[in-house]
């Protein structure tokens, strides 16, 4: 017997002073039991909300507890009752009444529609982007492609990720990790790390994801084992300013991408055919991805391992590495990036890649009246080679 009605047989077996007797009020009280004995489906759309029958049984309700007060109205007022009557009396309309007001409470907020921002929500669903099918034996392969300069985290934050994977009743590792490069020459990353690559790029296994984190200007050789790498890659993805890499060879022309927020100016003055997506977490576009910087590239890495093995696996690899970011399942997180800031005579900012500079020490050229500042003789040189380019940049311009 459900909990409805039990509350409907509990009402009508109240003691009366007149004895057993049924009553047009213990008739509609026990309709109201059969009516809600029809337990609720656990999730209501919206469609199933204005179907007939749900709103027919629960507008009955409501009609019947409407119709109770006004007859127990009109059988109070036809004659003198005693106390325990009257109790009994005000207790069964307290009841119908409560229920008539929580039934239409619940049903038009229910029937409400819920509004939704993708930017607010970290819980958003992502891109349509198809999901990947891991193969049926061994491991997936991926690539971390580093040269002089790769930044530490862009590599191995996504490094960490993959390699901290585990699926349920599998023993070994679903991903098969390495580094390589052009030569097997010792690589010194960011912050000084020596790293010497486990393979080179004329003898690495085929990669099924490939990782590029920021780092120096890449030669034709690896620029085109990019490009023939990636016609088998599940998932070919930069990091960082490694989209400018990744840029160079083509793949993203006519497509959408992202970068570090610092280089946002740069990218879209080198690659005018490439949108660029501001705010964003990280583009997909099929087998290519592009991760903002830094620390975006775990967000990145966790997608990748949510399109192999779904959200779950996913969500517990973010929560055993103790990782609390949310990026992953919302790539339009980065909106705290979406408009850059402008540069001022009070707080000047370096046109090329947009950061803070000093003005008593930074670099500076002269155009067209106007004093520019650089946070290094590199970027001065690349503005000098074209100022009208740098100049219509929103960060570079002195207000």
């Amino acid at each position: 017997m459900t909990n409805q009605a039990v509350l409907a047989v509990s009402l009508n077996s109240r003691p009366s002073l007149a004895g057993p007797r049924l009553n047009p009020l213990s008739l509609r009280i026990s309709i109201i039991a059969v009516a809600m004995r029809i337990p609720p489906e656990p999730k209501l759309s919206r469609k199933r909300l204005h179907r007939p029958d749900f709103l027919g049984r629960n507008m009955m309700i409501v009609v019947i507890a409407a119709t109770n007060m006004s007859s127990e109205n009109r059988i109070m007022n036809a004659r003198t009752i005693n106390k325990i009557e009257f109790v009994c009396r005000a207790a069964r309309f307290g009841f119908l009444l409560a229920l008539g007001v929580l039934t239409l409470t619940a049903l038009f907020t229910t029937a409400a529609p819920v509004k939704t921002d993708e930017h607010s929500n970290p819980h958003a669903v992502v891109a349509d982007t198809a999901l990947l099918k891991p193969p049926d034996n061994g491991q997936i392969p991926v690539a971390f492609l580093i040269s002089d300069g790769a930044v530490v985290i862009d590599f191995c934050g996504p490094w960490e990720v993959f390699q901290d994977v585990m699926i349920p009743g599998r023993q070994d590792m679903p991903f098969r990790l390495y580094t390589l490069a052009e030569t097997k020459k010792p690589i010194r990353t960011s912050g000084g790390m020596q790293i010497v690559p486990d393979y080179t790029i004329q003898n690495a296994p085929p990669p099924k994801v490939i990782v590029i984190p920021a780092q120096s200007r890449p030669s034709p050789a690896v620029l085109e084992w990019i490009r023939k790498s990636s016609k088998t890659t599940d998932v070919t993805m930069s990091v960082c300013t490694g989209a400018f890499v990744l840029a160079k060879t083509g793949l993203l022309s006519g497509k959408s991408a992202t970068t570090y927020h610092g280089a946002f100016g740069r990218f879209a003055i080198e690659f005018p055919d490439i949108q660029l997506k501001r705010g964003a977490r990280f583009v997909e576009n099929g087998n290519l991805a592009t991760a903002g910087g830094l620390s975006s590239g775990i967000d990145l890495a966790l997608r990748v391992v949510e399109r192999y093995y779904g959200r779950e696996v996913a969500r517990k690899t973010a929560y055993n590495m103790e990782y609390q970011g949310e990026g992953w399942m919302n790539p339009d997180s980065n909106q705290a990036y979406a408009v850059m800031p402008v540069s001022t005579a009070e707080h000047p900012l370096c046109p090329v890649c947009g950061m803070d500079v000093d003005p008593k020490t930074a670099p500076t050229s002269v155009f067209k009246g106007t004093t520019y500042y650089f946070c290094s003789d590199d970027d001065k040189k690349t503005f000098d080679a074209g100022p009208e380019k740098y100049v219509s940049a929103t960060a570079g311009k002195i207000q």
